[in-house]
């Protein structure tokens, strides 16, 4: 097993549990204690966990596992996710994306997308001036894969960017987004309560995808099912907000009931 491989095996460890003993890690990942020693000091270093007598410890209440290290966790759920979410949005639509490995998904779906049928807006195929979609994000990773697809038209906003999700968020994010309009805005949450709605584990990107969601006509919640009946720190709207609600096939039928008798519609892929 690679160092970061097993990295990212600690930090989803931590990110469930809370805290780690040194022995139980090396059993978890098979390796000798002195490597898990070695691997929580390093880690401790990058100020991603706190170093304990005999292990480590979250930082804070609420840890938020960093952005590289979660994009291999339920990655077919999120990619069938992607490709399903990718087919409900229209051709010419402005999209607006906030950070997160679902939403990375989404964003490559669309790149892949090559036009045609349905409730899409036909355009002419030869004309590779127009944009098939509008995309406006705060989430660097997001802009930077986009970029280069010539018939995607990135709108980023301005920020300070988080290195943990590669958000921006702050004052000049809020002045951009009070700008444009949205289609759609397709959130990636970290929790779905079913009272207190949708949720993340930072206050400032709250109130970026609260922003998301303000500025659109639709509103589509990306989630690996995980996440739902999930608390995290900050809350983001309420599930009035939202229209749609794409997750995998493992939603139990109980809360998708519930979901649905909110007004919600829901796609299990």
């Amino acid at each position: 097993m690679s160092k970061h491989d097993r990295w990212s095996k600690l930090l989803e460890l931590l990110a469930a549990e809370g805290r780690l003993d040194v022995d139980a890690a090396a059993t978890a990942l098979d390796v000798s204690p002195a490597t898990i020693r070695r691997d929580l000091d390093e880690l401790a270093e990058q100020q991603m966990l706190v170093r304990t007598r005999g292990g480590a410890v979250a930082h804070g209440v609420s840890y938020e596992l960093p952005l590289r290290y979660k994009s291999s966790r339920h990655a077919s759920e999120k990619q069938r996710i992607a490709a399903a979410v990718a087919e409900m949005i229209a051709e010419g639509d402005v999209v607006g994306l906030n950070g997160g490995t679902t939403t990375t998904e989404v964003a490559r779906a669309l790149a892949l997308r090559t036009g045609g049928g349905g409730e899409r807006r036909r355009r002419d195929p030869a004309d590779a001036s127009v944009p098939l979609f509008t995309v406006v994000t705060n989430a660097l990773n997001i802009a930077g894969e986009l970029a280069v697809r010539p018939r995607v038209k990135i709108v980023v906003t301005g920020g300070v960017a988080r290195p943990q999700t590669y958000e921006l968020v702050g004052p000049l994010t809020v002045g951009v987004l009070n700008e444009v309009v949205l289609d759609v805005a397709v959130l990636g949450v970290d929790g779905v309560d079913p009272q207190l709605g949708l949720m993340t584990h930072q206050e400032d990107e709250a109130s970026i995808s609260r922003l998301f969601a303000e500025r659109a006509r639709r509103v589509i919640v990306v989630t690996d099912s995980s996440k739902m009946g999930r608390r995290a720190f900050a809350r983001i709207c309420g599930l009035d907000r939202v229209d749609v609600l794409v997750t995998d096939s493992a939603l139990p039928t109980g809360t998708r009931d519930r979901l649905t008798e909110a007004g919600i519609k829901v796609h299990a892929v």
